[in-house]
């Protein structure tokens, strides 16, 4: 039998006798601390278009200012595979729950650092500078949580309902996004937009650090994977995650890249680009597209619940291939009334292109879980998922480039969310070869 074979019968007996209850804490207790990963890790999306262009970055060209700032997003995402390959290693030896308490912890903290972080006019080119070494830290830390959350996540569910459980966690991107672009969208309400600019965008980091108190209080009520706790008993922990990984998992960590690339890419390119675009080119209100953001995350909810009831029922790969296509279908009419200039059609545009690219959102923990052995899952998943992350961060910046080229048209940023939709469409059709066989597993 081989060594592959021995771990998936290892993990199909630590799975047999698991309950639908120590599930649902697992799932809700992941949920919590991913919830508080993307609000932290939203926030500086939303304030990446709204505030840093103008608080951290001084330029007489606006499109120079927000490429800038979207640049400063990106780095963050481009420390993730660090992050993922130091953490991902961390919990394949010592334990799925004990990384997941370091990486939250590091997350809540960096993103209150960033509250109270001192402007360009205070302390001059040291400001952005500092910025930029914190997003790096953020970027770290959150390299190693989602994929501990999932890989915790998916080790504590039955097989046959792995795919249902796998979306919950999923559910902490459209509540960080809520809390996020909500925190903003009061903040817009109750200042005045010079007020804002000074100090009400401090507010929303600032309350990440009592969020982190909670989190931190049901992270550390988490029992340990069972699949690891069987990996230890039977003295099959890997030594060397990274080396093993990057020799026998380098197809899986490619098409896992790719099944995550469109609903982190994608969400970026319709919130975070859009959002800049809407305020400095169609002229549109902060508070409409905050509004459009927190919409559009709501119905995600909704998605990503649906999405998980289809791969429990068809195979997650399915669902990634024909929400990839459905994503295609639907980019270019939401980005024509995007740019309509009516309120409503602007929130229906991004409420339609972010549901769309949740199906396969839902669907890639699952996936991606299912792409590599237990003793490797947590680096394998993070590499594979912060290497669509990091290059998910650089899409904004992107599309301020291609479209200021065409002239300030919509149409590069639409053609952008095509090829993303059919680059994972197709990640979801191979993805079953590449799979670990796990007997009531479906693909």
């Amino acid at each position: 039998m081989s060594e592959q074979n021995t771990t998936a019968s290892a993990e199909l007996n630590a799975t047999t006798e698991l309950s639908i209850k120590d599930a649902n804490k697992v799932a809700a207790g992941a949920l919590i601390g991913t919830a508080l990963e993307w609000y932290d890790f939203f926030l500086f999306s939303a304030a990446a278009a709204l505030v840093f262009n103008v608080q951290y970055f001084t330029s007489e060209n606006a499109t120079a200012a927000a490429m800038a700032s979207f640049a400063t997003f990106g780095v963050g995402l481009a420390a993730r595979p660090i992050g993922g390959l130091i953490f991902g290693r961390m919990g394949d030896k010592i334990g799925r729950r004990k990384v997941l308490l370091i990486t939250i912890i590091g997350i809540g903290v960096v993103t209150g650092l960033i509250g109270l972080l001192p402007t360009y006019a205070a302390i001059g080119f040291a400001a952005p500078a500092l910025l930029v070494l914190l997003r790096i830290l953020q970027g770290l830390f959150v390299g190693g949580e989602w994929s501990g959350a999932m890989t915790l996540v998916v080790e504590n569910a039955p097989l046959h309902l792995r795919a249902r459980y796998a979306a919950i966690p999923q559910i902490g991107s459209p509540i960080g996004t809520i809390l996020s672009s909500g925190g903003f969208f009061v903040m817009t309400l109750v200042f005045s937009q010079e007020s804002f600019d000074s100090f009400g965008w401090r507010i929303p980091f600032l309350i990440a650090l009592p969020l982190l108190i909670v989190a931190v209080y049901l992270r550390a009520r988490l029992e340990e994977s069972p699949v690891f706790r069987q990996l230890e008993e039977s003295g099959e922990v890997e030594k060397s995650p990274i080396r093993t990984t990057f020799r026998d998992s380098w197809k899986q960590i490619i098409i896992g890249m790719a099944a995550a690339l469109l609903g982190v890419g994608g969400f970026y390119l319709v919130t975070a680009f859009c959002v800049w675009y809407g305020v400095n080119v169609l002229g549109y209100d902060d508070s409409l597209l905050l509004l459009g953001s927190m919409v559009a995350a709501a119905v995600e909810i909704l998605a990503l619940i649906w999405g998980g009831a289809l791969g429990t029922k068809f195979g997650a790969s399915k669902v990634i291939l024909w929400g990839g296509i459905a994503s295609a279908v639907v980019a270019v009419p939401a980005f024509f009334m995007f740019e309509s200039g009516n309120p409503v059609l602007v929130v229906i545009a991004m409420t339609l292109a972010v549901s769309t690219l949740s199906l396969p959102y839902a669907a890639s923990g699952t996936v991606l879980t299912g792409l590599f052995p237990a003793t490797t899952r947590y680096t394998g998943v993070g590499m594979a998922q912060n290497a669509a992350g990091m290059l998910s961060g650089f899409i904004p910046l992107l599309a301020t480039s291609f479209v200021a080229s065409a002239g300030d048209h919509w149409w590069p940023a639409a053609a952008m969310l095509v090829f993303l939709s059919l680059f994972t469409a197709f990640a979801g059709y191979v993805a079953p070869r590449l799979s670990v066989d796990l007997p009531g597993f479906k693909h």
